[in-house]
């Protein structure tokens, strides 16, 4: 029997609860066994931008926010690795791995636009169906052409890693956005204490 399995990866820098209710929606609307949030080791269109916290920190994060929820489940697939983080070959090593495998892989809706720019984009679309995430009537880019796609609407809660960072330097709350777990997690490692 195939597995049916959402591949949503990420920087997690930090998971926030948008990122929990994109993939238990993902999950529910296409009937997915499970979703896998993979942590990326260096994902190099952020890294290069800007400082990015550990591998080991963002991976312990991810854990603390998944928890107990049916059907998600942390992958450290990438970080396994090591090196850059290429959509490409952690699909690849899903599919090798002998299962009988159909693989989903989750994006914001702003992120169709970027398809471009991405590493071995041909791998990607051979390898994955792409799952557009989007708010619920929003209009959304479509895949460019000989993309199999999917659509799922989502609650967009306005919550963005940049934004907890700067709450966390500057001391403002934190409650309802992070996880109480994962909030716990940030303040015993003292992750974005000098940030701003």
């Amino acid at each position: 029997m195939t597995e049916r399995i959402g591949v949503f990866g990420g920087t997690f820098d930090p998971p926030h609860v948008g990122h929990l209710v994109t993939a238990v929606n993902v999950r529910h609307a296409l009937g997915l066994d499970r979703v896998l949030l993979v942590v990326a080791n260096d994902p190099w269109q952020k890294s290069i931008a800007r400082g990015v916290s550990s591998a080991a920190d963002r991976l312990a994060m991810v854990e603390a926010a998944v928890g107990t929820v049916e059907g998600l489940e942390v992958s450290d697939l990438e970080i396994l690795r090591g090196g850059t983080s290429y959509s490409a070959d952690t699909l690849a090593a899903l599919r090798s791995s002998g299962a009988d495998r159909e693989l989903f892989l989750v994006l914001g809706s702003d992120a169709v636009g970027t398809l471009s720019t991405w590493g071995r984009i041909d791998e990607v679309r051979a390898l994955a169906r792409i799952v557009v995430v989007a708010r619920p009537g929003a209009p959304v880019d479509r895949p460019p052409p000989g993309w199999s796609w999917d659509r799922v609407e989502s609650p967009r809660l306005e919550v963005s890693s940049t934004d907890l960072r700067a709450r966390v330097s500057d001391g403002r709350p934190l409650d309802y956005l992070l996880t109480p777990p994962v909030i716990d997690c940030i303040r015993s490692r003292h992750l974005y204490e000098q940030e701003s």
